[in-house]
């Protein structure tokens, strides 16, 4: 029996039963675009953090010198209880920063973490806003622009003047057109100060907003929320391609600082956007461990499944084998007819769960933050597994219907 007839009565059987191959392929439909959905969902969440969220976090061209990774959260207890027994990065360390890397771009300190706080002006009072205390390069390093007035200066740290600069939506929620929000007093949890600037919209990272800050000087911070923090201190050079130079410069200048020996382990640590990509990189490598096993006992079940109907189905078409058998088909005849039916189901199957993934992914793009990227190489693994199971599950229903004796075949009712 040629391939391509083999394959018209198999569509033919699968139109003729369309309910029970619906039920037949639910396995493989509902696994095929769990495969493909959490793929899609993955591989747009990797190229979104690559090029949105380490430069948010980072800033782009730049590093940072911090007591705790990035990535602490995926270590264990006792290396977590190691890294936090760190001394905190302080103040004077930047210096020796400083003379390291006189070709640097920008160079900036700031207290870690963040302390929340409410805003407040006359009767209107925004709350939990991230406060960040820095000096006057930090917003060289992140990227900032100025919408309207200015950023800080050396001046407001040394004199500890009490200025701020808002994130954009700071200022909308508080003055309705943020222009007007200029030379403004208004209140930092306890702290009377006059808004200098206010930073341009950034918009949202996985819908949290980078707008809703409130930046004074690191002086100014200090008397507000004390001095026992650790700093993070950024670094921003002018080209990437300059930035692992860079790192070993500042790298030697911190083991100095801190008297370090030969041989001693570092006791901070130097993280880049590529130290959060990693990070997420990380994450997600654990998610996908997880995704075979799920995506294998959908298949399997749906492989025995597709496999029992077969066999029901050359139980009902007992009489039909006999009669092929009768005008001349042979076993190799009849085995194909049966496998290209059980392989056509399976690849239907695999096509519908490819479609129903990508809905679900484009789905979830739609009602949350999270992007999501259909790759060619989840969909082909898709048809391949479809195709794989088709074969493997029916084999035996195809060699049984190849067997059958056709006088006893053809006395069948």
């Amino acid at each position: 029996m040629p391939t391509l007839e083999a394959l018209r009565i198999a569509l033919r059987e699968i139109a003729d039963h369309k309910l029970r191959s619906f039920f037949t392929l639910l396995g493989i439909i509902v696994s095929v675009a769990f495969l493909v959905a959490v793929v899609a969902i993955i591989q747009g969440m990797n190229a979104y953090v690559e090029e949105n969220l380490a430069g948010a976090i980072v800033g782009r061209n730049a590093f940072q010198i911090r007591q705790i990774p990035i990535g602490v959260g995926l270590v264990d207890d006792e290396e977590l209880d190691a890294l936090q027994r760190r001394p905190i990065i302080r103040p004077e360390e930047m210096s020796f920063v400083e003379r390291a890397l006189p070709d640097a771009m920008a160079i900036s300190r700031r207290a870690w973490p963040a302390p929340r706080s409410d805003i407040r002006w006359r009767n209107r009072t925004v709350g939990a806003i991230q406060v960040f205390g820095a000096t006057p390069a930090f917003h060289v390093v992140q990227d900032y622009e100025a919408a309207f007035g200015r950023f800080l200066t050396e001046i407001d740290m040394r004199e500890r003047r009490p200025v701020a600069v808002l994130g954009w939506q700071v200022a909308e929620n508080l003055f309705g057109n943020p222009v007007t929000g200029l030379d403004r007093t208004i209140r930092v949890g306890r702290t009377e100060v006059r808004v200098v600037g206010v930073v341009a919209e950034k918009g949202n990272v996985l819908g949290q907003s980078q707008d809703d800050f409130a930046l004074v000087p690191i002086s100014l911070f200090e008397g507000m929320y004390g001095r026992r923090r650790t700093m993070v201190i950024s670094v921003k050079m002018a080209e990437a391609a300059d930035v692992a130079g860079a790192m070993q410069r500042a790298e030697e200048a911190m083991r100095v600082a801190r008297r370090l020996r030969p041989g001693q382990a570092n006791n901070f640590t130097i993280d880049t956007a590529e130290g959060l990509i990693s990070f997420w990189d990380n994450l997600t490598r654990v998610i996908f461990a997880v995704v075979p096993a799920v995506v294998a006992i959908g298949v399997v079940v749906g492989g025995i499944v597709i496999m029992n109907i077969m066999l029901m189905s050359v139980q009902e078409r007992t009489r039909e084998i006999g009669i092929r058998k009768s005008v001349g088909a042979r076993r190799r005849d009849i085995r194909r007819q049966f496998l290209a039916e059980t392989v056509t189901l399976a690849v239907l199957g695999g096509i519908t769960g490819i479609a129903v993934g990508t809905a679900m992914a484009q789905l979830v793009a739609i009602v949350s933050p999270l992007p999501a990227r259909v790759t060619w190489w989840s969909i082909t693994l898709a048809l391949t597994l479809g195709a794989t199971t088709g074969v493997i599950f029916g084999v035996y229903p195809a060699t049984r219907a190849s067997k059958l004796d056709p006088v006893v075949a053809m006395r069948a009712e």
